[in-house]
């Protein structure tokens, strides 16, 4: 998979995520391309976090947000699951992502007929890919538009928990969903129609 589709993810999300902001309702404080100041410091940025340069977000997001839990892997079979899982991982983490997917994977095996369910992983392992693979051989186009909105039928519920459990977020869950899961499935469906 070449660098094009990552960084048109990554040119999407950045669309998405804006430029600096520093909400004070947000609990993500200073942010520049959608990168917290905690999660830029961690990975070695120590400038103005207005200054964050595109570069470096772009950066930090390839390496530790698509390629290292493995979204890449995904993508080979599923750019349109890829795409989802990225988004999310940037959200709340790869692991929960990842977790997400595979949590589905099982739930979807018919009972372990068509593959063993999946030990939770941080990362898209090998058994992962081989379940995704046999979902998709098995379910085709549809399952695959399947599993996309299971992915984000958990994308939202974490949203609505994340409002319900801090009152400050209801600034934002309005435009979590539109942005993140209302906008992104009516674009699938329109680019599989």
């Amino acid at each position: 998979m070449s660098d094009d589709f990552v960084n048109h993810i990554l040119d999407n999300l950045i669309g998405v995520e804006g430029k600096y902001s520093n909400n004070p309702l947000d609990k993500g404080g200073e942010t520049m391309w959608g990168i917290t100041i905690d999660t830029a410091r961690a990975y070695g940025y120590t400038g103005e976090m207005k200054d964050l340069p595109r570069d470096k977000a772009f950066e930090i997001y390839k390496k530790n947000f698509y390629y290292l839990p493995g979204f890449d892997k995904v993508a080979l079979m599923s750019q349109l699951l890829a795409e989802e899982l990225f988004d999310s991982g940037v959200n709340f983490g790869p692991p929960v992502a990842v977790m997400w997917l595979q949590r589905w994977l099982n739930v979807y095996n018919r009972r372990r007929a068509d593959y063993k369910d999946l030990t939770f992983t941080p990362t898209v392992d090998l058994h992962t890919i081989g379940a995704l693979r046999e979902y998709l051989n098995k379910r085709g186009s549809e399952g695959e538009m399947v599993l996309l909105t299971s992915l984000n039928c958990s994308q939202g519920h974490r949203y609505l928990e994340l409002a319900e459990g801090r009152e400050a977020n209801e600034a934002f869950i309005y435009g979590w969903v539109r942005q993140r899961v209302f906008h992104q499935m009516r674009e699938a469906i329109e680019e599989n129609a």
